[in-house]
């Protein structure tokens, strides 16, 4: 398999407003979450959800994707998942910071969002090999142990037509790779880097 850059079209345009106050809410939970805890949580860092939303705008103005069923890979707070769900893609959420899942929950549920969030690992059961090969993090929060999320919902990465992640430093080569392994052919993998902006990949059967 492999996986090829699809580029997106994104229109310069102001955020709808729903979208606004979303964000607006979104981010000064994360903030007042972040100040709270007395010990930092490894590897939570939000994205910049702006340029995510859009593309994901783009993707869905694009008819980019093969279908409709959304997740995201180490969801946090949960807000892309919300976003996709905004732009009514199906979307789930894996996070495997007990605490994340509990806000999310609690933000999905106050802007009446059905997006189902779970706590575990999102890498799949025989991805640990890949983890272990391919992270570069001795202290990384990304571990190549699978438990059962997927089975919580009832789902498969090969069920995904889009998954999103937000790789930590290093991380990156892990994220493709899993995704190369377990999502179906013709699905998207969107990720965010805060240098580089969003890139959307779509796996491929190899010529």
């Amino acid at each position: 398999m492999a996986l090829v850059e699809v580029p997106l079209h994104i229109r310069e345009r102001r955020l709808p407003h729903d979208i606004v106050d979303f964000l607006a809410e979104a981010n000064a939970r994360i903030r007042q979450f972040v100040e709270d805890r007395q010990i930092r949580i490894s590897g939570f860092v939000p994205s910049d959800f702006e340029p995510v939303y859009q593309a994901l705008d783009a993707i869905v103005e694009g008819n980019l994707a093969s279908g409709d069923v959304f997740c995201e890979w180490g969801s946090g707070f949960g807000v892309v998942a919300m976003l996709a769900q905004l732009l009514e893609f199906q979307t789930y959420g894996i996070e495997i910071e007990d605490s994340l899942v509990t806000g999310a929950r609690q933000l999905a549920e106050e802007f009446d969002l059905p997006v189902d969030f779970v706590t575990g690992s999102f890498v799949p059961a025989g991805g640990e090999h890949i983890v272990d090969e391919l992270c570069s993090g001795t202290d990384s929060w990304l571990t190549g142990i699978s438990d059962d999320a997927y089975q919580e919902l009832g789902l498969s990465p090969n069920d995904f037509d889009v998954v999103y992640a937000f790789p930590w430093p290093g991380e990156e080569n892990v994220i493709a790779g899993l995704f190369d392994e377990f999502c179906a052919v013709g699905s998207l993998l969107l990720t965010f880097d805060h240098l580089e902006g969003v890139r959307v990949r779509r796996k491929v059967v190899r010529k």
